[in-house]
């Protein structure tokens, strides 16, 4: 006995609607409504639908064929306070650079929305965005807060967004972002095998917060899993504070690090107010090595590849799976790698050499 499998047509004729918007009610496009979507993926369920997945497959290996002369469209969300970040900001402008490159390279343009515009809220940013046939996009700019402005939860709800760097809160959407926790590992690994026996963290309190507390837990962590090495307590500031140069100055005097790990260039200054010479005096490593002083040796943290890699999350969001917030929300998270510079010793030295040299020669014995 051969059943018969419904068609779109026949979902089309049940539901009171064209064939086309079954189709892309079915395919969670945004330019249907949300109410739309549901009834009719309701009515398809209780008719027996089921999608094929030879033709789906076919059909978005057609899409990608298709990006490269029919240009589609991405949002790029700027979250942060300011409207110029996305251009003046010492981090963000890379993620925006892997974002624009990657969504190209797939055939889509992008357009710019500043999140803190008064006169933008999220009834209106949503008829733009259906207007220009936008399903989702990038969120990029969040740096001291982990929320996204409460006027614009009909975009979550009915859009496929994905945030770079921060893993937001009510709501949590997909993310990407470099890998703080490690990083935080490996550029401690790479003091030690410089020789490095002290090193401490320097940090805002904020930006350690903002990402859930992944560089000083990396910090921690490392501090166990090389037990050589003096486990320093890390010294946390606040932006804003007056006193901070001189409760660095307290904590270095008490502390006596070898190695300052640290994310911003005040911390260098501060060390250089106290005549001290980098890296004859004490080395310094950035958590985050930027073009703008090559000089420093650190983590490249390759935020342009966290901005690729949420475009390509947001583009599968948008042709797999339904719009709004998901209920496990993904994350990807991007390795970072050691950059050489002056700011650190060049090698071990000698002694410390000299000693892992007898010790092996005793394991060998």
């Amino acid at each position: 006995m051969v059943v018969h499998q419904p068609t779109l047509k026949d979902i089309a004729l049940e539901a009171g609607v064209s064939k086309n918007t079954v189709s892309l009610a079915l395919r969670h496009n945004s330019r249907i409504s949300r109410a739309t979507r549901e009834r009719i993926e309701k009515i398809a369920n209780d008719m027996g639908y089921r999608k094929n997945s030879t033709v789906s497959h076919l059909m978005a290996e057609l899409s990608k064929s298709q990006r490269s002369s029919i240009k589609s469209c991405l949002a790029i969300l700027n979250a942060n306070p300011n409207p110029v970040a996305l251009l003046k900001h010492p981090t963000l402008p890379t993620y925006v650079k892997g974002c624009v490159t990657r969504a190209n390279e797939l055939g889509y343009n992008v357009d710019h929305f500043w999140l803190h515009d008064k006169d933008l809220n999220g009834q209106k940013l949503g008829r733009i965005l259906r207007a220009r046939n936008i399903q989702g996009g990038v969120i990029v700019g969040l740096t001291r807060t982990r929320l996204l402005p409460e006027k614009f939860s009909e975009i979550w709800d009915n859009f496929q967004f994905v945030v770079t760097g921060v893993r937001t809160i009510n709501p949590t959407l997909p993310f990407a972002s470099t890998d703080h926790h490690n990083l935080a590992i490996e550029a401690i690994r790479k003091a030690a095998d410089l020789g490095y026996k002290r090193p401490a963290m320097v940090l805002d309190r904020e930006i350690d917060n903002v990402v859930d507390g992944r560089f000083s837990a990396g910090v921690r962590t490392a501090q166990l899993m090389f037990p050589q090495l003096k486990a320093i307590k890390p010294f946390f500031f606040e932006k804003r504070d007056p006193g901070n140069k001189a409760g660095f100055k307290r904590w270095f005097e008490k502390s006596q690090p070898d190695v300052v790990l640290t994310l911003f260039n005040v911390v260098r200054h501060w060390m250089e107010d106290l005549s001290l010479k980098i890296p004859e005096d004490v080395g310094l490593i950035q958590f985050e090595w930027r073009e703008d002083h090559p000089e420093c040796a650190g983590m490249n943290q390759h935020n342009d590849v966290v901005g690729s890699v949420a475009v390509e999350m947001a583009i599968n969001r948008i042709y797999y799976q339904k719009p709004g917030v998901p209920q496990f929300p993904l994350a990807t998270l991007v390795g970072s790698t050691w950059v050489e510079g002056t700011t650190v010793r060049q090698v071990a030295p000698r002694t410390e050499m000299h000693l892992d040299a007898l010790r092996d020669l005793r394991m060998v014995a």
